[in-house]
């Protein structure tokens, strides 16, 4: 699912130019394995698969596969509907600089959330 981010979120015009200003590297980690997002004026310019030795990100969001998955349902169950829903449930962990994650927050949560326009369910 995270593989497709690019494609969907650089196709929503609407969403690029919100995140116009927005030039970072971040972190998901899925489980075991971890993906750099990296994003230069509101278009998702690639998502690296890792492992990595040592990797330069601004921040990191960590939960496991499941709770993924379950985020990015198309109508998610309450707790799984948000990423503070999920840090507030335990399941996700957040790390790193705050500030571009913060600045940011509501384009972040937009690009995170891109892969359930695709959910079957």
């Amino acid at each position: 699912m995270i593989e497709r981010i690019p494609e969907l979120v650089n196709a929503d015009a609407n969403l690029v130019r919100r995140g116009r200003f927005v030039n970072t590297t971040f972190m998901v980690e899925i489980g075991d394995a971890g993906y750099l997002i990296r994003i230069a004026e509101g278009r998702v310019v690639s998502v690296t698969p890792g492992p990595f030795i040592t990797p330069s990100y601004s921040f990191a969001l960590r939960a496991s596969r499941e709770a993924w998955e379950t985020f990015w349902r198309k109508v998610p169950p309450p707790g799984f509907n948000d990423i503070f829903a999920l840090f507030k449930g335990g399941l996700l962990r957040i790390e790193g600089d705050m500030h571009p994650f913060m600045a940011n927050l509501l384009y972040l949560k937009d690009v995170l959330a891109k892969p359930r326009q695709e959910a079957s369910r």
